[in-house]
């Protein structure tokens, strides 16, 4: 995690009593617990809609007012920018309070959920019956995205590629990053190199030792440093590697020479990092750290990277004044956010 990252802090809701009426949507943030998606709360009206559009719904049963797990998976989870994009574009969001009476209680009954329960999210047809098991007592983002993803291929639904990514990114980052330091002519074809390897979460340029250098991020379970220094040397990007753990060194022995492996010092950020995404049009979008380090590598590569950019944050390059559900800096503040 860098210093910019780690000084980064979770956009707070602000959490109301529960008092508004049940109508046919419920403003938010006046429930932390539903997140920043725009929900329907009776059921008869989302299988309507449902039927209209042909969409599946996304039914969330969730304690309003609720617990700290309750309010986390509101703020943390059904915020999360990609997430609350693609539940609203490809699903019927759906709301209901398991600590209600009413028309709430009895969808509660038919599906036999308990009562005063911490989140639990089904996926339906139109008709209101399941289309995969249930998610429940997994709150974090990825578990959403894969039953997200799970019940739009039961449906016939192509799965994004921007959500495919931000699971990619959030999965990385659950399971812990490595880091490894290469030394190379020119930073910004190091980024570009390192960009396209696939387990590499994101790229740093900057200097290290009077030497122009690019951290690289990644996820050990994916790639390795040998797999790195492979991929710096077939790009002109691995004349050097400053390593911070004893494994690293030992895998560099094997490819580099003894006068290429240097030990890490201080690392002086760039004020031009990620070059070619700097000097393009899409330079104004937020994106993820991953988004922008792909982003850049295509671009660096003369391809065009829009594939990997979800439709709100290509309507901010088609309308640069216009926000998009959130401000930029909620988006980058919630994109950026790390527990």
């Amino acid at each position: 995690m860098n210093d910019f990252t780690r000084h980064i802090t979770n956009v707070s809701f602000l959490f109301l009593a529960l008092s508004a009426p049940l109508s046919f949507l419920e403003a938010q943030p006046n429930h932390v617990e539903l997140g920043a998606v725009t929900w329907l709360r009776d059921f008869d009206e989302a299988t309507a809609q449902a039927q209209k559009t042909a969409k599946p719904i996304l039914l969330l049963f969730q304690e309003v007012p609720g617990c700290m797990t309750c309010r986390n998976y509101g703020s943390k989870v059904l915020s999360h920018p990609f997430i609350v994009e693609a539940v609203e574009d490809y699903f019927v969001p759906l709301a209901i309070f398991n600590n209600r009476k009413g028309r709430d209680a009895q969808i509660l009954e038919q599906y036999g959920e308990p009562s005063w329960n911490n989140p639990v999210v089904r996926f339906t047809d139109q008709a209101g019956h399941d289309l995969i098991d249930r998610l429940n007592g997994n709150y974090r983002p990825t578990g959403l995205i894969e039953h997200m993803m799970a019940a739009m291929q039961k449906s016939s639904i192509a799965v994004p590629e921007y959500l495919k990514l931000a699971h990619a990114e959030l999965k990385m980052e659950e399971g812990g990053l490595d880091k490894v330091t290469f030394s190379m002519f020119c930073f910004w074809t190091g980024e570009k190199v390192y960009g396209q390897v696939d387990g590499v979460a994101y790229t740093e340029a900057g200097f290290m030792d009077g030497h122009e250098v690019v951290n690289v991020y990644f996820d050990p379970s994916k790639t390795s440093v040998a797999d790195l220094i492979e991929a710096g040397k077939k790009g002109a990007s691995a004349d050097g590697i400053y390593c911070s753990a004893p494994v690293h060194e030992k895998a560099a022995s094997a490819l580099l020479s003894e006068r290429a492996i240097h030990q890490a010092g201080q690392f002086r950020l760039d004020r031009e990092p990620q070059y070619y995404l700097s000097k393009s049009k899409y330079r104004s979008i937020p994106m993820s750290r991953l988004q922008r380090t792909k982003v850049n590598a295509l671009l660096g590569n003369g391809q065009n990277p829009e594939h990997l950019l979800s439709p709100r944050q290509l309507k901010m390059l088609q309308s640069p004044g216009q926000e998009v559900k959130y401000s930029r800096d909620d988006w980058m503040q919630l994109l950026l956010a790390v527990d």
